[in-house]
């Protein structure tokens, strides 16, 4: 466990915290006007290796070489210069801080942070920490690696679960949920989707399939995993060559056929390590989803083909009333999409620059990016 500490002064800034992965969605815009909760777990940090907020620079300004060796290998936008290393955390387990409120920035609803610290240390004012909670950006605190350091404290430091471990438990993410938007004349109101961690997942494993697939076409499984993949691959890949296929694999799944060159496998959420079969094999590409994510499309889904006694098992869908589904196909996130690949080395190929250059947009959710 640890707490997190001025490095002007020394004053405690959080209480105390264990070590997470970064949540795939962390720097996920979703749609305009959405109220989205709270990124991290209380209780919990993750470290964002990559800078974020300003100053920022535009491509052109980037000297050669510079950008690879910030581990990105494709032209964006612009790039943040902020400090790299921050550590993220619920805006709940901040203590000994105050707003500044000079420092709000040209956020529409709140605070989005590009503009840097928006946070100070109460005891010495040194700025520390950039509060996000603006519409459509998932709610944090990100303290600055350069203004703060984190201490050890006493208490036990809980072990990572087991793989098996964790299929026990199954926390799934469920594919649709209902997005709040801040409220209007009528006040508040939400409407039902595709989850955002979904469409998050979807865009950093699409980028992974890309890479995979060595440029001729690939195909997933067929139902809900078909449904957030396969059109994307579809139109962003040629039809001419032989498939290449992907599989669903990790801890407790059958052993994936010899023939199979993709594996669809889940991520630690504790230690953001990517499963890797007990006999991998050399020609196999492992692409990362998120447990939650991964766990429901490797659930069998109950169906009742007949009328019943009793009640009705707890995951059966009524259909009175009918369920409530998204009204729109599935999108994957193109922030997160484009975030991904151009930090995969793979993408400085002729052919993935082409689908970078020349993505069709409309079928990618495209949100405001932060590099």
């Amino acid at each position: 466990m640890f707490v997190f500490v001025c490095k002007g002064c020394g004053s405690e800034l959080t209480a105390p915290l264990s070590q997470v992965a970064l949540p795939v969605h962390a720097r996920q815009t979703y749609g305009n006007g959405a109220q989205l909760p709270v990124l991290m777990r209380s209780g919990t940090f993750a470290v964002d290796p990559d800078p974020w907020g300003g100053p920022w620079r535009m491509w052109d300004e980037i000297e050669p070489g510079e950008a690879a060796a910030r581990g990105i290998y494709a032209p964006v936008h612009a790039l943040s210069d902020g400090p790299p290393g921050a550590a993220v955390i619920a805006p709940g387990d901040v203590r000994g801080t105050r707003l500044m409120p000079e420092e709000r920035g040209g956020a529409c609803c709140g605070l989005d942070g590009a503009g840097g610290p928006n946070m100070a240390c109460e005891a010495c004012d040194l700025p520390v920490a950039a509060r996000v909670d603006d519409c459509s950006l998932w709610q944090m605190v990100r303290l600055s690696a350069d203004a703060v350091h984190r201490v050890p404290v006493d208490g036990i430091q809980p072990a990572p679960l087991s793989w098996a471990e964790l299929v026990e438990q199954g926390e799934k993410t469920p594919p649709f949920e209902p997005i709040a938007t801040w409220g209007g004349r009528l006040g508040s109101n939400h409407y039902w989707s595709w989850s955002p961690q979904w469409e998050a997942a979807a865009g950093r494993a699409l980028a992974h399939l890309l890479v995979a697939s060595q440029g001729r076409p690939v195909r997933v499984p067929g139902g809900l995993t078909a449904d957030v993949f396969q059109r994307e691959l579809d139109a962003l890949l040629p039809a001419d060559s032989p498939e290449r296929r992907a599989v669903l694999a990790g801890p407790g799944q059958p052993r994936p056929d010899a023939g199979v060159d993709i594996l669809l496998v889940p991520v630690h959420p504790q230690t953001g390590q990517t499963w890797t079969p007990a006999s991998p094999t050399a020609s196999a590409h492992l692409v990362p989803l998120p447990l939650g994510v991964w766990l429901w499309l490797v659930s069998t889904r109950p169906h009742l083909p007949v009328p019943a006694s009793g009640r009705l098992p707890r995951d059966v869908l009524r259909d009175d009333p009918l369920p409530l589904l998204p009204n729109h196909s599935f999108w994957a996130d193109w922030g997160t999409f484009q975030h991904t690949l151009v930090r995969l080395p793979a993408v400085r190929s002729p052919w993935l620059r082409t689908i970078l250059k020349n993505l069709p947009h409309g079928h990618l959710r495209r949100p405001l990016l932060m590099l």
